[in-house]
């Protein structure tokens, strides 16, 4: 009798019904679309951290950087003085390690004996510095400055400048930046942050091997090819890769095993970042505190310190997605919660002589309520069913047009825990702007939560008619008629 009832109310009463699910339809449609936007935003930050420092990473340790200026630190050039007729051809390479101090390799094990650190793996960050021509009598003298010839890709480095002392010259100068990576922890560091698009990575046995791999413009830029060389401090490395940045720029223009990076650096057993992976999200927060408390001197900088650092569009549309977005949607939807309650109470205004005649029949109060309460429900669903309808077409037309974000990186938000430790080599001054397509992924979780919240709506008005038609008496039924 129940379903015979309710199947003959609905079909009466098309028109009603449809409105009532329109107006739920609308509010469960918004609440997909942004839920979406939103899971979209979390994507895009989330590839644009990525491309910062590597996959399965949680936060980095490093030790601050050396104060800048210092003498020690201005890579100095000597070369031979050369009769003016000689006209000589000379180079010279200085490699420097960039952006930290370096910590101790035996501190890479410390931090991964921490609780709560999954694994945890060391690299070091070089910038190489080539200067090469022909020099006569005289002695040529290289220092960093702002300016200047030279100075590698993106502007992130500091720009090589070389005068001669008691002599004319005539020379290039040419700056890239050096990535040693631990060829046997190879998916932690910047390195996972690009695929290999030709020849191959590293293997776990060329701990000291001289191999590398090198960044896809780099190696454009230097007509570089699986199986080319290419010579640092005078060490001729054999390139078996060539790696693409999945997003923005290339931690490096070139990677290579670890202990060779040390040894071009002279710096023996030493790093100047430790990835770390930890056992569970959760745990980040502990886990930092942790390393910072156990091993000081270090800067523990996680994810999240470096999602702070992003602003561009893409970190105003996350906001605006979260908090304008969040709650336009939850007003919507308690405005057609509302709007389903009151119309489903005034209809039941309308039946009242049909009520209080099954009333007078021996319907109890109880039964004409479960009865109304199951014509809102259905209603409720049909409008689940619209709602979700239209989200997937909002979310699949955000999703078609990919409109574009930009995400502004570096600058002066991030201080020294972003400065390197994250991007690895070449992060240490420039903001730089990275293009993301923004996305709309509409997840089960997210159909789960529209069916919910059609339920809901329908139970809702079922209230406002039902407490409605409970108040009904047959009496009321006669004096309509009358």
């Amino acid at each position: 009798m129940f379903f015979t009832y309710l199947r003959r109310e609905l079909r009466r009463r098309r028109k009603a019904a449809l409105v009532v699910a329109s107006g739920l339809a609308l509010g469960i449609a918004l609440v997909i679309v942004v839920t979406s936007v939103s899971a979209g935003m979390g994507r895009a930050q989330d590839k644009v951290l990525q491309s910062l420092y590597g996959l399965g990473t949680d936060m980095t340790v490093t030790k601050a950087a050396a104060p800048a200026g210092s003498s020690s630190e201005r890579p100095r050039f000597r070369f031979d003085a050369q009769d003016d007729d000689a006209g000589g051809e000379q180079s010279s390479d200085r490699v420097m390690v960039q952006g930290f101090q370096t910590l101790a390799g035996s501190t890479v094990g410390k931090v991964g004996a921490q609780s709560g650190v999954a694994d945890a793996v060391g690299g070091l960050s070089l910038q190489v510095v080539k200067v090469s021509g022909a020099f006569t009598r005289g002695r040529f003298e290289q220092g960093e400055s702002g300016g200047g010839q030279g100075g590698g890709r993106g502007g992130a480095q500091p720009s090589p400048q070389g005068r001669v002392e008691g002599g004319g010259a005539d020379f290039d100068v040419n700056s890239y930046s050096v990535y040693g990576t631990d060829v046997t922890e190879p998916a932690l560091g910047p390195l996972t942050s690009s695929k290999i698009t030709s020849g191959r990575t590293f293997t776990t046995s060329e701990t000291d091997a001289k191999v590398a791999v090198a960044d896809a413009a780099y190696a454009k830029e230097k007509n570089l090819k699986t199986g080319s060389t290419v010579t640092v401090k005078s060490t001729e490395f054999k390139v078996v890769g060539i790696a693409t940045a999945d997003s923005g720029d290339a931690a490096a223009d070139l990677y290579v095993p670890l202990k060779q990076a040390q040894t071009l650096a002279d710096a023996k057993d030493k790093v100047t970042t430790i990835y770390v992976r930890a056992t569970d999200s959760q745990r980040i927060d502990g886990v930092k505190s942790e390393i910072g408390k156990n091993i000081p001197g270090t800067t523990v900088t996680t994810s999240a310190d470096l999602a702070d650092t992003v602003s561009g569009s893409l970190s105003t549309a996350s906001s605006l997605a979260a908090s304008v977005g969040t709650w336009l949607s939850v007003v919507v939807l308690v405005a057609a919660f509302l709007v389903a309650g009151l119309l489903t109470s005034s209809a039941v205004s309308r039946r009242v002589r049909e009520f209080g005649t099954l009333k007078a029949l021996g319907w109890k109060s109880g039964r004409v309520t479960r009865q109304v309460v199951g014509e809102a429900v259905v209603n409720g669903l049909v409008g689940g069913v619209l709602g979700i309808a239209l989200g997937l077409a909002g979310a699949y037309a955000v999703t078609a047009v990919s409109p574009t974000l930009q995400a502004q990186l570096g600058g002066g938000g991030g201080g020294e825990g972003f400065r390197g430790g994250f991007g690895g080599p070449g992060r240490a001054a420039a903001t730089k702007t990275l293009d993301v397509a923004l996305t709309a992924p509409v997840s089960l979780t997210t159909i789960a939560l529209a069916v919910a919240l059609a339920v809901t709506g329908g139970l809702i008005a079922g209230a406002f008619g039902g407490w409605r038609a409970s108040r009904l008496r047959p009496a009321d039924a006669l004096r309509r008629v009358e």
